[in-house]
């Protein structure tokens, strides 16, 4: 298969790139995803080998922070199952475990945030998803041409 390209939202106040970035692996899991779309893409989409695009959201400014690769598919999301978690979910049960995560390897952080802002003025990018009005789902898919782009003004 093809390698997909993704944007994944964090806080940075919750998960930084640099927490990624900090773990001896600099591999982690990414989990607490509660959105039905988001988690259908994290169960049936996203694969090992794909590229993601570590994003800042609920900050100011906010934006691309650097990139990530996925280097486990998706399988269950083990903190909806534990009581003591935030993202716990008491429907979830090891039968049925509703929600799923990825794991993902720290790449590359940018030298500077690549702001929303700058992002919806560069040319190629305003049909990007994270770009349309509305848009808050916090997995999103990103175009190859998308990704190329990004990746230009982020050097």
């Amino acid at each position: 298969m093809a390698k997909k390209y993704w944007l994944f939202k964090s806080e940075p106040d919750c998960y930084s790139i640099d927490h990624l970035a900090a773990l001896p692996s600099k591999t982690d899991h990414w989990d607490g995803v509660r959105n039905y779309q988001a988690r259908n893409m994290l169960r049936d989409d996203i694969k090992k080998g794909d590229e993601v695009f570590f994003y800042y959201s609920n900050s100011k400014p906010t934006g691309i922070a650097g990139v990530c690769t996925v280097v486990k598919n998706g399988y269950p999301d083990y903190t909806a199952l534990d009581p003591n978690e935030q993202h716990f979910d008491p429907k979830a049960t090891k039968d049925n475990p509703i929600w799923y995560m990825v794991d993902i390897k720290f790449k590359r952080k940018f030298k500077k945030l690549l702001t929303l802002q700058e992002i919806k003025s560069t040319d190629g990018l305003d049909k990007m998803v994270l770009t349309q009005r509305g848009s808050r789902l916090s997995i999103q898919p990103v175009t190859e041409q998308e990704w190329e782009i990004i990746m230009k003004i982020a050097k």
